[in-house]
């Protein structure tokens, strides 16, 4: 295929240094897309998530829910608070956040429950699991205030969480949209890998180059299995494009691991598999996020845009079922936070009652909206799996969109 030019003014020269390293050293010279992505996002000292930790919010690359006010951390407190009361109250409930961002949905929920759910406060543990290094100085400028009164606040790596030793809840809100993806196509009826290489002799090259071949593992075809998809069927043109996250299953077992008893709660944008692997989806879901603009160029402003692939619910659904978890429901946003207080707090913002001004009125009830606007936020999936519950009993959240 034709080289992508890089954008050689905004793109990081040290890190086309290290993903041109990284290919010379392969076997083939190339590696996967998900090695590409991985670094592009996370290598330590050039990624995005360590170099860009600004540009996520208004005034960023993107924005994510809690950017919108305090309301999205206070209705997951409610249901979170609820998932306490199904289990009986424990007197210790851990709450493991995995990719807080800049901490800012932990900030809010901690103040909110403080205040208004005392009891739950003290039975609470929060956990946050973070990769980014930059992210987690944010998240302990942001949250100084509890880890220096409040013993129950830690920061620790998924995999030094003890195995069946967390009861409570996990969750993550537009963390799995970011694992690095393997890239496939369909040439000549074959399912093959498209893998990255630099066609230039230079360890800083100027272009990077997609190329297809074998895949480099047979998990690819295994995942296919797994959400029951046949990509070389006379259903998918030769061309088609499409992702795999590996990651995700990994991830899932990771948290089927550590969970004794409890939920997995995810919010994220994507699909149920008919959906993502539709025929007419034939370029498949990556894109790119750059300055509040949608580009779908992984190969330029490298380390300076956000990359992300959609999320395949079913499969995060029959990964849950191997690893020992049931789906408890999948609905939207919308319906998940209107269920849980959202309409309520849309009544009630009126000028007067809520003793703001004018302006702050229009603009909390702008931020309301925007978290249920079915194009945007609130088309986001919601899934609930659980784990060691005898009684799982729906959940207030579900009850709009149970399945």
């Amino acid at each position: 295929m034709a080289a992508q030019q890089l954008d050689t003014n905004n793109s990081n020269q040290i890190l086309r240094h290290l993903i041109g390293q990284r290919i010379t050293a392969s076997p083939y010279q190339r590696i996967s897309f998900a090695e590409y992505m991985d670094l592009v996002l996370y290598d330590p000292q050039q990624g995005y998530y360590a170099t860009n930790v600004a540009k996520i919010g208004a005034a960023g690359d993107f924005f994510t829910s809690p950017h919108l006010g305090r309301d999205f951390a206070e209705l997951l407190a409610e249901q979170f608070v609820e998932m306490w009361q199904v289990m009986e109250r424990p007197s210790s409930f851990t709450l493991v956040e995995m990719g807080a961002g800049q901490g800012i949905i932990a900030a809010d929920l901690l103040r909110y429950v403080q205040l208004q759910h005392p009891e739950f406060f003290e039975a609470l543990e929060y956990i946050i699991v973070e990769k980014a290094t930059a992210l987690i100085t944010e998240q302990q400028q942001r949250l100084q205030e509890f880890a220096k009164k409040w013993e129950r606040l830690r920061w620790q790596s998924l995999e030094k969480i003890e195995p069946d030793s967390i009861v409570g809840c996990c969750f993550s809100n537009e963390l799995v949209d970011a694992f690095p993806v393997h890239r496939v196509a369909i040439a000549n009826g074959q399912l093959q890998e498209i893998y990255v290489t630099a066609p230039e002799k230079s360890p800083t090259p100027s272009s990077f180059q997609e190329v297809m071949a074998e895949p480099s593992t047979p998990r690819l075809g295994e995942y296919f299995d797994l959400v029951e998809v046949d990509l070389t069927s006379n259903t998918y043109p030769d061309g088609y494009r499409t992702e795999v996250n590996l990651v995700a299953l990994d991830w899932m077992g990771a948290i089927a691991t550590r969970l004794k008893r409890g939920y997995l709660l995810t919010i994220d944008y994507g699909y149920t598999t008919a959906q993502y692997y539709s025929p007419a989806r034939r370029d498949g879901t990556l894109q790119c996020h750059y300055r509040h603009s949608i580009n779908y160029d992984p190969y330029s402003h490298i380390g300076q845009q956000d990359l992300t692939a959609h999320v395949d619910f079913t499969a995060l659904e029959r990964q849950g079922t191997l690893c020992g978890m049931k789906t408890l429901g999948f609905t939207q946003q919308a319906l998940f936070l209107m269920a849980l207080g959202l309409g309520d707090r849309l009544a009630a913002n009126n000028l007067g009652n809520s003793g703001l001004t004018l302006s702050d009125t229009m603009r909390r009830r702008e931020a309301l909206h925007l978290l249920i606007n079915p194009m945007g936020l609130g088309g986001f999936g919601v899934l609930i799996q659980v784990k060691g519950l005898e009684k799982a009993y729906p959940l207030k959240g579900l009850s709009p969109g149970l399945r």
